[in-house]
């Protein structure tokens, strides 16, 4: 996985190679770039075939909350979104580090506990963290 532009450099690689990981951690997942919607980089995610883990701030001007979700419909695999309520595409809190990234691990944790564990085609959770 990867943030921003590693994040989709690593779908890109997966979505070709599923071999290449057992499953992503996506944190800012850059959509589309800044003010241009109708620039979607998803054409691979109907060819994700491996679980995806995304974490994506409520302010990111890369991708908003609801078209984060209308794309990760294309995902044929499991996935899940952890939206960060104020968080813009850095992700970074002011305060409260370590449990934002706690929060973040439990939620990465959840989601590999759950669904992907038992083997089951679970798709299209969400959760939301507070900064």
């Amino acid at each position: 996985g990867g943030h921003s532009y590693g994040g989709r450099q690593a779908t890109l690689l997966v979505s070709g190679e599923p071999q290449a990981a057992d499953g992503l951690l996506l944190l800012s997942y850059p959509l589309h770039p800044p003010k241009k919607p109708d620039q979607l980089r998803t054409g691979h995610f109907p060819k994700l075939t491996k679980p995806a883990f995304f974490v994506h701030g409520t302010r990111d001007p890369f991708g908003t909350i609801e078209e984060m979700r209308s794309a990760l419909a294309l995902i044929p695999a499991p996935h899940a979104m952890l939206q960060v309520e104020g968080a813009d595409h850095g992700l970074a809190p002011k305060k409260g580090v370590a449990e934002w990234c706690a929060k973040v691990a439990q939620e990465f944790q959840t989601f590999i506990d759950g669904d992907i564990a038992r083997g089951a085609a679970g798709r299209g959770s969400s959760a939301t963290a507070a900064r």
